[in-house]
């Protein structure tokens, strides 16, 4: 049997991955998860029952159930949800389950595109391709704001800057899994990139890796 192919893909918030990652998925014809609605199923499961945030124990039984199947974007990209992710994923027993999850996810054939923060470096080590996709946090905020406005919200970009700093230190400074490219990853800075040519790019790196892999 082929050795499923395997895509990390990781950066920090609102660098693009996403949106690169899912066209990626679709242009190798892989699955995608976005590893993100992991944890951010877990603080949903915990808002909705009205549990604490800050209790290990519940958070590492909610862990245990969430169930990648069943994940509803619309729900889980709410902001406060995302803050909520960002303290539940300090838990190390919580990040063990849910890696271990993504790793069954990523090696069920064909494979799979997986987004994150820890991809490269700890979900999957081995993967057959790693990028690290970023932009500058004033180009990141800048985007978010246009994305908000474009879907008829209200946002404040000061507000929003300030937000995806103080979640840059908090994921790159934390003691487990810290946001940071593998050693071998291929860095995409998306700053100055269109989508089309950030996906472009990416498609390059992935073809060259693929071939010298077969």
């Amino acid at each position: 049997m082929t050795r499923p192919i395997v895509i990390a893909v990781d950066g920090p918030a609102a660098s693009g991955k996403g949106t690169l990652s899912r066209r990626l998925a679709t242009q190798y014809g892989l699955r995608h998860l976005d590893t993100g609605l992991s944890y951010r199923a877990v603080a949903q499961a915990l808002l909705a029952s009205g549990q604490p945030l800050d209790d290990e124990a519940l958070a590492v039984e909610a862990a245990g159930a969430v169930d990648f199947t069943v994940f509803d974007p619309s729900v889980l990209s709410a902001h406060a949800v995302g803050e909520a992710a960002s303290r539940v994923s300090v838990f190390p027993p919580v990040r063990r389950i849910l890696v271990d999850k993504q790793r069954a996810f990523a090696m069920d054939p064909p494979g799979a595109v997986l987004d994150g923060r820890d991809i490269g470096t700890v979900v999957c080590p081995d993967a057959d391709v790693k990028l690290y996709v970023t932009a500058s946090p004033a180009v990141r905020a800048g985007r978010r704001h246009r994305e908000i406005l474009r879907l008829g919200g209200q946002a404040d970009y000061a507000a929003i800057l300030a937000d995806i700093e103080r979640r840059d230190a908090r994921d790159m400074g934390r003691a487990d899994s810290p946001l940071r490219p593998a050693d071998d990853a291929h860095l995409l800075d998306t700053s100055q990139m269109s989508i089309e040519a950030a996906f472009l790019a990416a498609c390059a790196i992935i073809d060259e890796a693929l071939a010298a892999r077969n």
